[in-house]
């Protein structure tokens, strides 16, 4: 399971420096993966470069994880300061899409050393 949280916390570090193949590697071709703009998910890792790239086109977000959970079936529940900035890196203000600075939790499963499905959790 600690592999899993190292896992993570690469993603997270590749994330917040705009490395999306960096991240893309860590997860399956099927994945499932929470829309946080729009709801729902999107599924496969050219559909996760699509959501991030029209993402960052917006908003310049960072995620800072805070701590890491693992569960029984080998699920990480990560705690991330959520940070969103406009284009210009100022605070946001009147934006169309539910992004805002805020605690949430981040849902992971794997299979076989990669992640298969993340959610988006209110806390």
């Amino acid at each position: 399971m600690t592999e899993n949280v190292e896992i993570l916390k690469r993603m997270y570090e590749r994330f917040n420096a705009r490395d999306i193949d960096g991240v893309l590697a860590a997860l399956t071709d099927d994945v499932a993966w929470a829309n946080g703009m729009d709801g729902g998910h999107v599924h496969g890792r050219e559909a996760v470069r699509d959501y991030w790239t029209r993402q960052w086109a917006v908003v310049s977000p960072r995620v800072d994880p805070v701590s890491f959970d693992t569960a029984e079936d080998a699920s990480v529940l990560v705690k991330v300061q959520q940070s969103i900035r406009d284009l210009e890196g100022r605070p946001l203000q009147d934006q169309a899409h539910g992004l805002k600075d805020k605690l949430v939790g981040h849902l992971f499963q794997f299979r076989q050393g990669q992640v298969a499905r993340f959610d988006i959790q209110d806390f």
